[in-house]
C-alpha cells in the first residue's frame, strides 16, 4: 500500500485498507483502463477515507480518481461513499472564466448582433439634461406644459427598440428631436479621451509606419477632416492605397502614401519632326559619272532604261 497523506488526523484502519474497494468502485464509474495506481489518501473525518488513483484518460493529465469509503462507528464493513474525478495539484485545467463584457474585443461584432451598453457606461453622458417640467418663461403653451404634464413622459422611456416614434409633444424629448439632438446619450469626455487615445496608438506619430513617412497627414490631400474637437487632432485617410485607408487617423500619423511625397514627373515629350512638304528632295541612285554632268535621278534612270 501507498504511503498515507493524512490531512489532520490518523486515518482509519479499516477504511485505510479498503483500497480494492475504491478502486472497484472507480473502474466501475470509469471507462475501461484508465484508472491507475493508487497515489495517496486523504482523511475526511472520523472512519472517512477517500483514496486518490491515477487517471489514464486523455486530456485529463494530474486528474485523480477519487474514491471516498467510510464505516460506521463500531462496524466492521467499510461501505463505499461516492466517487468522483478530482483535478490533482499539476492537474491540466481550463482557463479561468472570463464574462463575456470583458472577452468581447473589437472586431468580434457580426451581422446580427447586439451589444448593451450599461446604464452607468463612463464613456456615455446624457444628450439632453433637464427635468419634464417647464420653465417658467418656455416658449411652449400652457395648454401643451398642462398636456405633457398629464401624460407624465419621460426623456429615456427604455432601450431604442422601445421608444416611441413620435416624442410626446411638449417633452424634452420632442424639442430636442426638432433640434436634430434626440439621442438619449452622447460620448463623455473620458469616452472621447480614450477613443482618442486607442486611434492614436493605431495610427499615431510614435507607430513605424509614421516614423519612416516622408511627411505628416496634416498636409497630405488625401486626409478628409472631421468636425468637432476631434478634427482638431484627428482626420480620416482616403488613400486607397494607405495602409490607413478608411480609418481615422492622428494627424501627426503619415506613410509613403502622402499626396506630396514623390510627384510623379511627367514623360519627357519629344519634338515634333520637321517636313517640309513644299519641295522634292533628289536622291541619287549613283554617283555622277563626272563633277561637269547632273545627278541622275530614279525617274531619268527609268527613262533612259525605256529608250534602250
Amino acid at each position: 500500500m501507498s504511503a498515507a497523506t493524512t490531512r489532520s488526523r490518523t486515518p482509519d484502519r479499516l477504511c485505510a485498507e479498503a483500497i480494492d474497494l475504491a478502486r472497484a468502485a472507480a473502474e466501475e464509474a470509469a471507462a475501461p483502463g484508465v484508472v491507475g495506481e493508487h497515489v495517496g489518501l486523504v482523511v475526511e473525518g472520523d472512519r472517512v477515507v477517500t483514496h486518490f488513483f491515477e487517471c489514464k484518460e486523455l486530456g485529463y493529465r494530474g486528474w485523480r480518481w477519487a474514491a471516498t469509503v467510510a464505516r460506521a462507528s463500531r462496524a466492521k464493513i467499510v461501505t463505499l461513499d461516492e466517487v468522483v474525478l478530482l483535478p490533482g495539484p499539476d492537474a491540466l485545467l481550463a482557463p479561468e472564466w472570463v464574462p463575456w463584457s470583458e472577452r468581447l474585443r473589437p472586431g468580434d461584432m457580426g451581422p446580427g448582433d447586439l451589444l448593451p451598453t450599461e446604464a452607468e457606461d463612463l464613456r456615455l453622458e446624457p444628450g439632453y439634461t433637464g427635468e419634464e417640467q417647464l420653465p417658467s418663461n418656455s416658449p411652449v403653451s400652457e395648454e401643451m406644459a398642462e398636456l405633457a404634464e398629464a401624460e407624465d413622459a419621460e426623456v429615456t422611456p427604455g432601450a431604442p427598440a422601445a421608444q416611441p416614434v413620435v416624442p410626446a409633444r411638449g417633452t424634452i424629448a420632442a424639442v430636442a428631436e426638432e433640434l436634430g439632438l434626440r439621442r438619449a446619450r452622447v460620448l463623455s469626455r473620458y469616452g472621447l479621451h480614450i477613443a482618442a487615445d486607442r486611434w492614436d496608438e493605431a495610427f499615431g506619430a510614435k507607430t513605424p509606419m509614421a516614423q519612416a513617412a516622408p511627411a505628416s497627414c496634416a498636409s497630405c490631400g488625401f486626409l478628409v477632416p472631421v468636425g468637432g474637437s476631434l478634427g482638431q487632432a484627428f482626420g480620416v485617410c482616403a488613400n486607397e492605397f494607405s495602409p490607413a485607408d478608411g480609418r481615422v487617423v492622428s494627424l501627426a500619423y503619415g506613410c509613403g502614401g502622402h499626396s506630396e511625397a514623390a510627384v510623379m514627373p511627367k514623360a519627357p515629350q519629344p519634338a515634333p519632326p520637321v517636313i517640309d512638304e513644299t519641295r522634292v528632295d533628289p536622291f541619287p541612285l549613283r554617283p555622277a559619272p563626272d563633277s561637269g554632268s547632273v545627278p541622275v535621278t530614279g525617274d531619268e534612270e527609268t527613262a533612259e532604261l525605256g529608250h534602250s
